[in-house]
């Protein structure tokens, strides 16, 4: 029993943090209507090849935020993990992931959330690339697997 109550106790205290978290990323933007256009967002080159994004809110480099992100075709991001959770909407050709469960093709209107710390593969249809909706509670970072 008190293992039990343990157990709803810890799950409730990480589902408190996260909203918080998630809250104050959003708090600047809730009064406003924000909309972009993945076709006529500006994406830039992140620090990776092959690898570009385009804010729709808050700011990757710091904390919580919303962007476009494009893979190039055959993209390959090798075995890795972040340290917040990631949730990707596909929009366009195919984000590919793989972890050990197994792969998962994530295409147009798939919705795939990674959590923070869980090492994964990620990259680009061969053909096509990908494009997808990305949001974070956290600064965004990528840490190559060991």
């Amino acid at each position: 029993m008190k293992r039990s109550l343990l157990l709803v106790g810890v799950a409730a205290a990480l589902m408190a943090a996260w909203s918080v978290g998630r809250v104050q990323g959003q708090k600047e933007q809730a009064k406003k209507v924000i909309f972009v256009s993945a076709e006529g967002a500006n994406f830039t080159a992140m620090g990776t090849g092959g690898v570009s994004s385009a804010a729709i809110w808050g700011d990757a480099n710091k904390g919580a935020h919303a962007t476009f992100t494009k893979f190039d075709p055959g993209q390959d991001n090798g075995m890795h993990t972040h340290t917040n959770d990631v949730w990707i909407v596909g929009i366009k050709g195919a984000y590919l992931y793989k972890d050990d469960a197994g792969e998962k093709r994530v295409g147009p209107g798939d919705f795939l959330r990674v959590p923070g710390g869980h090492k994964h593969w990620s990259g680009g249809d061969a053909k096509e690339g990908a494009l997808f909706y990305e949001e974070s509670s956290g600064k965004f970072d990528l840490i190559p697997a060991k």
